[in-house]
């Protein structure tokens, strides 16, 4: 298996995939232009149906499927894929937007004028023929090949292990470089480069990347940026629109513009009205029609970017040289066609030299019978035959073999005094070309010559004007995520569990708040209206932080759960849950600090502005808390306030302390110590004293009210005061504590009875219970609270939230 396979590599390598680094053309394409020029299909003529053409091909020379003969045929005769078109075609012969061609039973075809330089002096045995598949007749392994096909019309292929990528160029310029390289064997590519500067793609676009041409040139590989290109033209009423008149070498122009119209579908960048394809038998034409006040720069840089518009093409020049794949520079490629060029004219000239010597012997012969004709009729009329005649003459005259048989045959209307004159003047020219083919045979220089005046003459008839620009420089298109984000409003809504989602503004106001999307134990923690040109951030219990901004969160409506926090990081935790979440405008203005406390009593506060977007958001999050035990969490994150800070623990301490004692530190410190805990304790709830009162909510279902002023202030980590009675049996722990609004009918200052604050409080027994805080009278601070709940029915809290 693998030696038949290695035989079959080689033969898709060396005979199908490839081209010949001399004429520049697969087999195939070979086969095709020979057998039509055979046929006399040729651009002086007719057309021809392609039918008849594919098949005298398949079945002289290429024993291959017809598709795979009249797909190479179309290929030499579209206009938008070759340098110069090889042949000419009547009907559909497809389109730049991928179209297929019309089959061949209704298309016309025959050999452009430029192929019959290809196939010049083929019949002069310049080249060497091989048998074709069937042995039956004989096929040319190469063309002679006038201009340097390979550069011109450039190829693509891919086989076993190789594959190639040769741009167009064009013809004159091609020329031009090969004709100071025939001047110059050693001239460098930057030479070279003056008179040959790079590619020249017949759908023309603009090419970037100077140093990579000459890479390329150097090596066989690099890499250009091909453009499109466009222009933007006013329109009425103060709109705009982008104009593309050139697109890149080989790409599918209805696939663009169908990306270019799913970028204004999806709304990828805003301000795309229409998109349209306007190309007509004049030209290619895509227009992209703009919104009133859309940033045309913008958008053009977004579609040359994350379109096509704007694409890479690689070099891969990769052809057959000696019978062997190699990947080849332009001194190479140049150097192969001269040393090609040189044997195809030393043998047209051998040829011509021997075939022109052969007609002067003979003429040579005819003169000299014109003047003893009489002798020669008369030995002739006594000859048995024309065989004894031919002896007969080589005997008494000495003519040659091939004089004598050129006598013999001679016919009598030619035996006229004019006709002297005429062999006469046919001798001389003769002697004139065989000098000269002499010289072009055994003198370089005079052969080089002949070379350049062969070359200029294509050049002069079928040099056209350079298609595609030329720019030094890549030039980078930058687009700044930010613009591209279409200004909306909407509504952020954060669930504890981790849910979170944008919603329409027309879906939020046509739902209840209540019938917010969730799972039946989570609860809403926070929603807001935004801008999808916001961002979010999303603080964990566990210390992390998660970045979004507003646009990257999924829009769905308001009774859909959302995204799980899990889906926007790898390292969001089972028992993580979300603490806070704030929307701000951008990082770099925002002054504001963080307020952080954990269950093991460390506390600090960060400034927002440290949790600015990190390269990977996207998949991990931030640590934003250190902590020195493994099994402590946040408690509480607020905004810092200038007020005192309150802490509550679970077994009934409270200690009040300045905010100025706590530093502002980084995101990687753990904090100074908040209050000092005993062994079983842990902190419960942190909060500002910034009304006159505090709640506080026993796990046994007792409620109380104290005031601020009955918890004086002191510094920072003390033990703090009992705030609940301690009792022996069942006694009583912090559940929940928190600021009351105001202090309803107190000594302070009285409000309106409208005042409401609900302490909702679900007991064990799932029954609800709620409290409007206002009402509480003020306690004692020693003193456990009322009981909201029947202890004995009810069991104690489940659940408390404050609304």
């Amino acid at each position: 298996m693998g030696d038949r396979f290695g035989r079959y590599s080689k033969y898709i390598i060396q005979e199908r995939a490839l081209p010949d680094i001399r004429d520049g053309l697969k087999p195939v394409q070979r086969r095709i232009l020979y057998s039509m020029n055979k046929d006399g299909n040729t651009f002086d003529k007719g057309y021809r149906k392609s039918a008849k053409s594919v098949g005298n091909i398949m079945g002289n020379y290429h024993p291959h499927g017809d598709s795979s003969i009249y797909d190479a045929m179309v290929r030499l005769s579209q206009d938008w894929k070759m340098g110069q078109v090889l042949v000419e075609m009547h009907g559909n012969n497809g389109s730049m937007d991928g179209d297929p061609p019309a089959a061949m039973r209704y298309t016309e075809a025959r050999l452009s004028e430029l192929s019959t330089y290809l196939l010049q002096d083929i019949d002069k045995q310049t080249v060497p023929f091989a048998w074709n598949f069937d042995d039956t007749e004989k096929e040319p392994t190469v063309l002679p090949a006038s201009f340097p096909n390979l550069l011109v019309n450039g190829s693509t292929g891919i086989s076993a292990g190789y594959a190639t990528d040769i741009p167009t160029h064009n013809l004159g310029e091609v020329i031009d470089a090969t004709i100071y390289m025939i001047d110059h064997p050693n001239a460098t590519v930057e030479r070279l480069m003056t008179l040959l500067p790079g590619p020249d793609f017949p759908t023309g676009a603009i090419i970037q990347g100077k140093s990579e041409i000459k890479k390329a040139y150097e090596t066989g590989k690099g890499k250009v940026v091909v453009r499109s290109k466009t222009e933007i033209e006013a329109l009425k009423g103060g709109k705009k629109q982008i104009v593309v008149t050139e697109i890149p070498y080989e790409l599918n122009k209805a696939t663009l513009v169908k990306r270019i119209d799913d970028v204004r579908v999806n709304a990828k960048v805003a301000g795309i009205a229409e998109v349209r394809d306007e190309s007509d038998r004049d030209g290619l034409r895509i227009a992209i029609e703009l919104k009133k006040d859309a940033d045309a720069e913008l958008i053009l840089n977004y579609l040359l970017k994350y379109t096509d518009l704007q694409v890479n093409y690689n070099f891969n020049m990769v052809a057959i040289d000696n019978a062997t794949p190699q990947q080849v520079g332009i001194i190479a490629i140049l150097s192969s066609y001269i040393k090609h060029k040189r044997d195809i004219i030393r043998a047209r000239s051998v040829f011509d030299r021997d075939k022109s010597e052969k007609r002067l012997h003979i003429v040579e012969g005819l003169i000299r019978v014109l003047s003893i004709l009489d002798e020669v009729i008369a030995l002739i009329r006594a000859s048995d035959n024309k065989a004894d005649a031919r002896e007969n003459l080589m005997l008494s005259y000495d003519f040659s073999e091939l004089q004598a048989e050129a006598i013999v045959t001679l016919q009598l209307y030619r035996l006229t005094n004019t006709d002297v004159v005429t062999l006469q003047k046919e001798e001389s020219e003769l002697k004139e070309k065989i000098l000269v083919l002499s010289a072009i045979i055994n003198d370089e220089k005079t052969m080089y010559n002949v070379m350049k005046r062969e070359l200029r003459d294509v050049r002069k008839k079928f040099a056209q004007p350079r298609k595609s620009v030329l720019v030094d420089e890549v030039e980078t298109v930058e687009v700044e995520a930010a613009s591209l984000i279409v200004k909306e409003e909407t509504v952020v809504s954060v669930t504890r569990a981790g849910y979170v989602k944008r919603t329409t503004l027309r879906s939020f106001g046509a739902s209840k708040l209540e019938e917010l999307g969730k799972r039946q134990d989570d609860q809403l923690i926070f929603y807001q209206n935004a801008l999808t040109t916001q961002h979010i951030l999303l603080f964990t219990s566990l210390g992390n932080v998660i970045y979004r901004p507003i646009h990257e969160l999924d829009d769905v409506k308001w009774k859909d759960i959302g995204t799980h926090c899990s889906s926007l990081v790898n390292n969001f935790g089972q028992e993580e849950t979300i603490l806070f979440a704030h929307i701000l405008d951008n990082f770099d203005d925002e002054t504001k600090t963080l307020l952080i406390s954990t269950k093991f009593g460390l506390i600090k506060k960060i400034a927002l502005s440290d949790v600015k977007p990190w390269r990977t958001y996207r998949s991990k999050s931030l640590q934003y808390a250190k902590f020195k035990q493994s099994d402590d969490q946040v408690i509480s994150m607020m905004f810092s306030e200038r007020s005192d800070i309150m802490m509550v623990t679970h077994n009934g301490y409270a200690l009040r302390f300045p905010i100025e004692d706590v530093p502002v530190v980084g995101l990687k410190a753990a904090g100074v110590k908040s209050i000092n805990l005993k062994d079983d304790d842990f902190v419960v709830a942190t909060y500002f004293a910034n009304t006159d009162s505090f709640y506080v909510l026993t796990q046994r279902g007792a409620l109380k009210r104290v005031n601020f002023k009955d918890i004086p202030l002191k510094s920072r980590a003390g033990r703090g005061l009992q705030i609940l009675k301690e009792l022996k049996k069942n006694p009583h722990r912090v559940f929940q504590s928190g600021t009351v609004k105001t202090l309803y009918g107190g000594d302070l200052f009285e409000t309106a009875d409208t005042e409401m604050e609900i302490l909702q409080v679900i007991s064990q027994t799932d029954h609800v219970f709620e409290v409007n805080l206002p009402d509480l009278k003020a306690m004692e601070r020693t003193s456990n609270g009322s009981f909201i709940f029947d202890e004995s029915i009810e069991g104690g809290v489940k659940v408390a939230t404050t609304k």
